[in-house]
């Protein structure tokens, strides 16, 4: 049986991003995969915790998609985070509704891949800056799935923005069609300008 998949966008611009936006095209055009615009739904960022529990139940891998902001997130995920993953909801010993689910972060960086590392001027790659989300996920009892990086997406044009996604919908359809207790292998996938 095929993996329902969430993706939750959090971009408060997305509009205006041409990364977010061939990610976001290649998400949309992938069968069994639930796009959900966090700022489309909650422009007051009054985010109705119920139905995003409930939405979380009906799946059952989740990807944050999103831009790094000050090597995080934007705010919306964050609020997201802090209403929807409630004690004896998400954790705690009652709380195991997530277990077994993967947690994949889908990211956009404007830098190069170097400048993501001990020698560039970020000094740490994009993987230590989403530790938490990592942590996030063991929290929860989630499977903490390899992320997926676009790195310098202000060099990209519109064949190399295609390009990648298409590598980002084969790689939602991978998780798709594997079997729900596997773990599916996929390197991080960090691409430069190209």
């Amino acid at each position: 049986m095929p993996q329902r998949i969430l993706v939750l966008l959090a971009h408060p611009a997305h509009r205006r991003s041409r990364a977010n936006a061939a990610l976001r095209d290649a998400a949309a055009a992938t069968d069994g995969v639930t796009l959900h615009d966090l700022y489309e739904a909650y422009p007051d960022f009054l985010i109705d915790v119920d139905h995003e529990q409930a939405l979380l139940l009906r799946h059952d891998v989740v990807v944050f998609q999103h831009p790094v902001y000050w090597y995080s997130s934007p705010a919306i995920l964050k609020e997201w985070q802090d209403l929807v993953l409630e004690h004896g909801f998400a954790y705690g010993r009652a709380g195991t509704a997530l277990a077994g689910k993967g947690l994949l972060s889908a990211v956009t960086a404007g830098g190069s891949e170097t400048s993501y590392g001990p020698d560039g001027l970020n000094q740490h790659s994009i993987g230590e800056f989403l530790r938490p989300f990592e942590a996030t996920a063991r929290l929860c009892r989630m499977r903490w799935l390899p992320p997926f990086i676009l790195h310098g997406t202000h060099l990209l044009d519109g064949a190399g923005l295609a390009r990648h996604g298409a590598r980002y919908r084969a790689l939602l359809e991978r998780l798709r069609d594997a079997p729900a207790a596997a773990h599916p292998e996929h390197r991080p996938h960090a691409a430069g300008g190209l």
